[in-house]
């Protein structure tokens, strides 16, 4: 019997426990990660929403930013939600200065595109790569992906209203990305497929012997 995945939500500011428990309900072993020594124990990596300048502040602090870095360039599964999609973007159209990201996706975003936390919102969205019956999408002060480079896959965006046309999901290789909350709504689609891309590099990791 094939084990489950280990992956890690990094817990050093935003919604921890509501990724913890729609990972585990997905199928997943799911951990904590706060240290480099507790990365390198992980299959893959969710970064939650919070605050993205703040997290950046934090990683750094529990020296983990150069860690991170290196694991996800190393082909390390990783998904970022809200300010997750921020940490995994090569580039932030209005990030402050000295704001640092970890990269691999290459995109650029843009924080808090949709407005503040009273103009947060909920909308459904048709998604072809998780199957079913549309998701409902809540948005949290999030923000929109504004350009995407030739290897990203454009998962979902946003079907109604000014924003309509705006791309709030990503894939690129083992790296998945939303604008919006998955684990809060109690529809863990995104989680299993992202479960599911952990599974897979797994299973090609060993087959080409890393």
């Amino acid at each position: 019997m094939t084990t489950a995945p280990r992956i890690g939500v990094l817990a050093v500011q935003g919604d921890v426990r509501e990724h913890l428990r729609a990972l585990e309900a997905a199928g997943a072993d799911a951990t904590t990660v706060r240290r480099p020594a507790e990365l390198e124990q992980v299959d893959g990596l969710v970064v939650p929403g919070g605050e993205s300048t703040t997290m950046d502040k934090l990683v750094r602090a529990f020296d983990l930013h150069e860690p991170l870095r290196a694991r996800i360039a190393a082909g390390m599964p990783a998904y970022g939600s809200c300010a997750g999609m921020i940490m995994l973007a090569d580039r932030i159209a209005d990030g402050r200065a000295d704001q640092q990201t970890l990269g691999g996706l290459d995109i650029t975003v843009r924080r808090n595109a949709f407005g503040r936390q009273v103009d947060s919102f909920e909308e459904d969205l048709h998604i072809h790569a998780i199957g079913g019956a549309p998701l409902r999408a809540v948005f949290i002060r999030a923000p929109w992906v504004e350009e995407c480079g030739p290897g990203v896959e454009v998962l979902a965006t946003v079907e109604e209203g000014p924003a309509a046309g705006r791309v709030v999901a990503v894939r690129q290789g083992r790296l998945l990305a939303t604008s919006f909350h998955p684990e809060v709504t109690g529809d863990h689609r995104f989680h299993e497929l992202f479960v599911q891309m952990v599974r897979d590099a797994r299973a090609e990791d060993s087959r080409s012997g890393q």
